[in-house]
C-alpha cells in the first residue's frame, strides 16, 4: 500500500488528506481492522517511536497511551504491586503478571485515565491475549503494534462494534535521516531527532548529592524518552518504571512542572486507602469511577460525597479524603524522578517537584540561573543531572 486516503485531516472541513511515503515507496504498516484517521495516525506513529525506543533501551516491553499527539502515560512492563493494579482497575485479570505487556499497558492507561478516555496505544510488542483483553473493556480510538497473536487480534476486532483501529508496523522500518512538514504553505525542513537516551545522558550529576540509583536511572530515561515525544514545552515525573505525571504544550516551565506534578499526585492518592474502599455502585462504568475518583481526589466540580450527590455513584456515603489527609500522604513519598525538555529557568520548578515527592532530576541545563536551581535542589538533597541536549518536540 503506498498510500491511505482519509476521511478528512484534523477537522471534518479539511479535506482531502491522506497518508503515503514522499519518496513514493510502501507505506510500513497494515490496516488490519478499521479506518483510522489523520489524527489517529499522528498519535500512532508518535507513540510507536516512543515504546520502540523504551523497549530499545531498556530491554522490556512498553506500552504507551497517547492523546492530542502527546502521551498521558509511558511504561515498561513490570509486574504492578496489589494496591496499584487495584487503583488502576485491573485486580480482576487473573494472568496479568504473566503478561509483562499487559503489566506495561495496565500502568500506561491506568496513569491518567480520565486523559486516556478514548486514546490512541502503542505496544512495543506483538500483542497477546492478556493484553487484548485489558484493552477491548478500555474506551479507546486504536492500537499499533509490531504483530498481533490470532486470538488477541480476533478479541480486538469485536472492539466498538467491529470498528476498532488496529494497526500493524513493520518492526524494522527505519525513516529518512530528512522529515519536512508544511505550515502556511511553507515547507519546512529539518533532520529527524535522532538523539539516543541512555544511561550515558545521566553521567554529569551537578548537585552535592551524586547519587542517582538504578531505579532512578531507569526511570529518568523513561522520563526524557517520554518527553521527546510531548508537545512541548514539557515536564515528566516518573517512578517504578512508569510515566505518572506529564505536563505538555504549556508556555511556561512552571506551569508544566504544576501539572505533571498535579497528575503525579492523583496517581498517588489513586492508591490511599480511603480511594481502594470507595464503595461504587456495581451498576457504576469504568469511565465514570474515574471521574468519580477523579472529583473525589482533587474536589472538582462536584462534591461527589454530598447528600444528594453520592447515591449516584455509591452504595453508601464515603468519607470525605481531607486536605490534611491528602497532604500528609504525599508528604510520606520519595523517590520521584523528573525530567524536562529544556532547562528550569527559576528554582521554583525544583520547590513544586518536592512536593511531589521528587528526588531526582535530569534536564539540559543552560539556564543563566542554573547556580540557583542546583542551589534548591542542594537544599532538598535532590541529585540532579545536566544532560545537555534540549528535547523540544512540535
Amino acid at each position: 500500500m503506498k498510500e491511505f486516503e482519509l476521511k478528512y485531516g484534523c477537522n471534518p472541513n479539511q479535506k482531502p488528506s491522506k497518508i503515503y511515503m514522499h519518496d513514493g515507496s510502501e507505506l510500513p504498516i497494515e490496516i488490519l481492522n478499521g479506518r483510522p484517521g489523520y489524527i489517529n495516525f499522528l498519535d500512532a506513529f508518535n507513540s510507536w517511536q516512543l515504546v520502540k525506543e523504551l523497549k530499545e533501551i531498556l530491554g522490556v516491553p512498553a506500552a504507551a497511551s497517547f492523546k492530542h499527539v502527546s502521551p498521558t502515560s509511558a511504561a515498561i512492563g513490570t509486574i504492578l504491586p496489589e494496591k496499584l493494579k487495584k487503583a488502576c482497575f485491573v485486580d480482576d485479570i487473573a494472568d496479568l503478571d504473566s503478561s509483562p505487556l499487559a503489566c506495561a499497558y495496565a500502568r500506561a492507561r491506568g496513569t491518567d485515565r480520565m486523559c486516556s478516555f478514548g486514546d490512541w496505544v502503542a505496544l512495543s510488542d506483538e500483542c497477546d491475549a492478556i493484553t487484548a483483553t485489558l484493552l477491548k473493556r478500555e474506551v479507546s480510538d486504536g492500537v499499533i503494534a509490531p504483530g498481533y497473536t490470532p486470538e488477541a487480534l480476533e478479541i480486538l476486532k469485536t472492539k466498538k462494534k467491529g470498528a476498532y483501529n488496529i494497526v500493524k508496523i513493520d518492526p524494522d522500518f527505519v525513516p529518512a535521516q530528512i522529515e519536512r512538514k508544511q505550515v502556511f504553505g511553507i515547507t519546512f525542513e529539518q533532520g529527524r531527532n535522532n538523539f539516543r537516551i541512555d544511561r550515558d545522558l545521566l553521567t554529569n550529576v551537578v548537585t552535592e548529592n551524586k547519587n542517582l540509583p538504578e531505579e532512578a536511572i531507569r526511570d529518568l530515561i523513561i522520563a526524557l524518552i517520554t518527553l521527546k515525544y510531548t508537545q512541548s514545552n514539557s515536564v515528566c515525573y516518573a517512578v517504578d518504571g512508569q510515566a505518572i505525571g506529564v505536563g505538555a504544550g504549556q508556555q511556561s516551565r512552571i506551569h508544566c512542572t504544576r501539572l505533571a506534578g498535579t497528575k503525579a499526585d492523583t496517581w498517588q492518592l489513586r492508591q490511599h486507602e480511603k480511594v481502594l474502599a470507595l464503595p461504587f455502585l456495581p451498576t457504576l462504568g469504568r469511565a465514570d469511577r474515574d471521574n468519580v475518583v477523579d472529583g473525589y481526589i482533587n474536589k472538582n466540580e462536584e462534591d461527589v460525597c454530598a447528600d444528594g450527590i453520592w447515591q449516584k455513584y455509591f452504595t453508601h456515603q464515603p468519607e470525605r479524603l481531607t486536605d490534611e489527609e491528602a497532604k500528609e500522604y504525599l508528604a510520606s513519598i520519595s523517590g520521584v524522578s523528573v525530567g524536562s525538555d529544556a532547562f528550569f529557568p527559576f528554582g521554583d520548578n525544583i520547590e513544586r517537584a518536592k512536593k511531589s515527592g521528587v528526588s531526582y532530576i535530569a534536564e539540559p541545563g543552560g539556564s543563566i540561573r542554573d547556580d540557583l536551581v542546583i542551589e534548591a535542589c542542594n537544599k532538598y538533597g535532590i541529585a540532579m543531572a545536566f544532560t545537555g541536549m534540549r528535547l523540544f518536540h512540535h
